[in-house]
């Protein structure tokens, strides 16, 4: 199994948490140019995006489709929270507000480094939108993870929002201060060892 992506992407780190989490082994392959318009430097992804995942099976497009093929390679048999399962909206509400901020996110940093000014107007609702995710997230994550299954011994939710926050800091797109619920339970979190074991980093010097 071969994983296409980046040490420096969330969308990267929640499968390779997943991956650590199920005792899956995959082979890293770091992207080394986001800007390059070869599917194949992308592990075949047609929209030029990562990660994928190479399986003997064919291609993964996705952290959340790769995560369930890592759950079905996995000998470990773990009790799985994903985002279809949560009963009640809070949690649901909570998974699409972490990946509509992941994207947003991603849509700043890109922004930022193709030179658009601050005061841009796109930059500045992606700013908003980010701004208002983050917001809802302090507000209400924690309570949406409380509705999760007692039994689970993992949810893409806690692993998704997870790799969200350590994500803002590394990237020092958001100061994290505001936000002390977030705070603590990323915390919490950077206690397993699947996330001691994949932390951001940059891959390349010019990454």
């Amino acid at each position: 199994m071969q994983l296409y992506g980046r040490s420096s992407s969330h969308f990267t780190r929640i499968p390779r948490i997943f991956a650590v989490e199920l005792e899956v082994a995959i082979a890293f392959h770091p992207i080394r140019d986001l800007m390059s318009g070869d599917p194949g430097d992308y592990g075949g992804h047609p929209a030029l995006k990562m990660p994928t995942l190479v399986t003997g099976a064919g291609q993964w497009f996705g952290s959340l489709p790769i995560c369930r093929e890592l759950a079905r390679c996995s000998e470990l048999n773990l009790d799985i929270s994903w985002p279809e399962d949560p009963p009640r909206p809070v949690a649901s509400n909570a998974q699409e507000l972490v990946n509509t901020a992941m994207a947003t996110e991603v849509g700043l940093i890109m922004g930022k480094a193709a030179g658009a000014p601050a005061d841009n107007a796109h930059q500045v609702k992606l700013r908003a939108s980010l701004l208002g995710a983050m917001d809802w997230l302090e507000t209400n994550a924690v309570r949406a993870i409380d509705t999760l299954p007692p039994e689970r011994d993992l949810s893409f939710l806690e692993v998704s929002l997870f790799c969200l926050v350590e994500h803002l800091q590394f990237r020092e797109v958001l100061p994290l201060e505001p936000y002390p619920a977030l705070r603590a339970f990323a915390q919490r979190f950077s206690a397993r060892s699947s996330a001691r074991a994949t932390p951001y980093q940059f891959d390349f010097p010019a990454a």
